[in-house]
């Protein structure tokens, strides 16, 4: 359904409940602070919900009004109400499939790193793989990467394939480069690089296009299998007040089962998806355009990959890293060459769809909005919404950019608290200036839509708002804030976790404030955010997460 289509039905709606004085709401919240995000009606005390969506605000004298015999009510007890979380950036089956996989990212040591590849191999059937991890060598001292000697004997018969935190790299065992056939003769591939230790042989780490080879020898995931991660996402979607995610990683199965969940009703979940940019003509072919589908899932929105992740170095950048003065960095296959990306933007662009690309260093950064700029240009005005993934590392220069362009910064401020522990030994003090940078973004009028990157880092929204206003590391080395002035609000990342995700897959008009005609998506929070040391804020609960008028999880006592 269009906004317009949905804005009229809203009107119709409120219509007839303002005209049958019989109607009561179906659940109904009084006795709190509800933060709208609405402007013209920024805090009210109550709220009432018929069927999907919120038909008032007001206060709670107002709103009792609406309590009949068969409505649910819910005395908030003074307790903070916000919009349901929307979080912007996600890999919701990933995501679902690494609860249940080998937990490496707590491992503080190679040998505990080891050791746990060896305790999850010896519960597997008989060459079962061995996936997900999640790893980050900078927990451990030193802080250097693995090698497929660390853990070819605690894996045994089993292949590896574990990520680290970022996706950017992998390890895999002795026995995955020997089936995928890289020896110390295969090439790099484009956009990727084997990493090789002094003799030249391969170490087992791949990095980005290097992933492919060892990829493809993976056994495809059943709809069973995707289903019961989709499953274990909703879980932990609703305990954390999310309503609303956009997949980044889709693919034609996902969708798939992701529709079979909507005829079911059980999507608890609001799902916009983003499938690869190159596939932009089975989109258009179809006639899909941007955000096309309906309130609970869309298609229409498209991803490409400009660089890899600081973490990795394989982040793009103009001048070399600080602990790697022969790297720059690598474009990713998307961008060889360049032309290719351009290309393909182009051609969904025109065809109505909606372009996202993933850009982490500051030169892969200024090439995107360089093409989203030239593409504009030749395709003519239109709301097109192009986004940047990340946006990670910026020059002062290319900040007031987003904002000219209409670009959407699409970022997830944990990880300025995770990078924050080690970032400028990859880049500096000086070139950190302008990592994840909330404030002067916001400063120049740029859009933020917020999110996590789960599995990367927690599906957690309060505590990415908590690191947005503090910006304290996770290993406790900046206590007033790493690069403090790029904090924001707690309010202002409130409204990039709602609002702003909202605008940014065209859903502004329908969620992500709490007003008469949008959707009953609300989540209650165990403290008020918005007015307590920001220093607080990640002590904060959801106690209860409202979907669709629908009360889906509620903490106990």
């Amino acid at each position: 359904m269009s906004s317009t289509a949905l804005r009229i039905a809203s009107w119709y709606l409120l219509m007839s409940l303002c005209s049958n004085a019989q109607s009561f709401a179906d659940l109904v919240l009084v006795n709190g602070k509800i933060w709208t995000v609405n402007p013209s009606q920024p805090v009210v005390e109550a709220a009432a919900c018929l069927g999907s969506r919120i038909v008032a605000t007001g206060s709670s004298a107002e709103i009792r009004k609406w309590i009949g015999a068969n409505t649910k009510v819910i005395d908030l007890g003074g307790r903070l109400v916000v919009p349901g979380f929307n979080d912007s950036h996600v890999h919701l089956v990933d995501g679902g499939r690494h609860a249940g996989s080998v937990q490496l990212h707590e491992a503080r040591s190679e040998a505990e790193f080891r050791d746990r590849i060896r305790d999850y191999a010896a519960k597997l059937p008989k060459g079962r793989w061995i996936v997900g991890g999640d790893w980050d060598q900078e927990n451990w001292s030193p802080a250097r990467l693995p090698n497929h000697e660390l853990i070819d004997v605690a894996a045994g018969d089993h292949p590896v394939f574990v990520n680290r935190h970022d996706g950017h790299m992998v390890l895999v065992n002795n026995l995955v480069l020997r089936q995928a056939g890289i020896t110390r003769d295969t090439p790099d591939p484009p956009g990727g690089t084997i990493v090789r230790d002094e003799r030249g042989e391969p170490t087992g780490i791949l990095k980005d296009a290097a992933q492919d080879a060892a990829a493809k020898l993976m056994p495809r995931l059943s709809s069973e299998e995707i289903e019961n991660a989709v499953r274990a996402a909703m879980r932990e979607a609703r305990q954390n007040g999310v309503t609303s995610v956009q997949d980044v990683g889709t693919t034609p199965e996902y969708f798939r089962v992701y529709q079979k969940l909507l005829r079911n009703g059980e999507l608890t979940l609001r799902i916009s998806t983003h499938q690869p940019l190159a596939a932009w003509h089975r989109l258009a072919d179809a006639g899909v355009g941007a955000a096309f589908g309906n309130p609970i899932l869309q298609a229409g929105a498209l991803k490409a990959f400009a660089d890899g992740s600081l973490g990795s170095t394989t982040a793009l950048f103009y001048e070399p890293y600080s602990d790697a003065p022969n790297n720059r960095g690598i474009a990713s296959q998307d961008m060889i060459p360049e032309s290719k990306m351009k290309e393909n933007i182009l051609g969904a662009d025109r065809a109505g769809l909606q372009v996202a690309i993933h850009a982490i260093g500051d030169r892969a950064n200024d090439r995107v909005l360089s093409l989203f700029e030239e593409v504009a240009k030749e395709n003519g005005p239109r709301d097109r919404r192009f986004r940047i993934e990340h946006a990670q590392h910026l020059r002062a220069v290319d900040i007031p950019r987003f904002a000219s362009l209409g670009v959407i910064a699409s970022m997830q401020p944990y990880h300025a608290i995770d990078d924050g522990s080690w970032a400028e030994k990859r880049i500096g003090h000086e070139r950190a200036k302008g990592t994840y940078a909330f404030r002067s973004l916001l400063d120049a009028g740029a859009i933020l839509a917020f999110g996590s990157d789960w599995y990367v880092a927690p599906l957690k929204p309060i505590e990415g708002i908590y690191a947005a206003a503090t910006r304290r590391t996770l290993d406790g080395r900046h206590p007033e804030g790493w690069i403090p002035e790029q904090r924001i609000s707690a309010a202002e990342a409130v409204r990039a976790y709602t609002w702003g995700s909202a605008y940014a897959s065209f859903g502004e008009k329908y969620k992500g404030t709490i007003a008469p005609g949008m959707l009953a998506d609300l989540a209650v929070l165990s403290d008020d955010i918005l007015s307590i040391d920001p220093a607080q804020i990640s002590s904060a609960k959801v106690m209860i997460t409202v979907f669709d008028g629908r009360v889906i999880y509620q903490r106990n006592p």
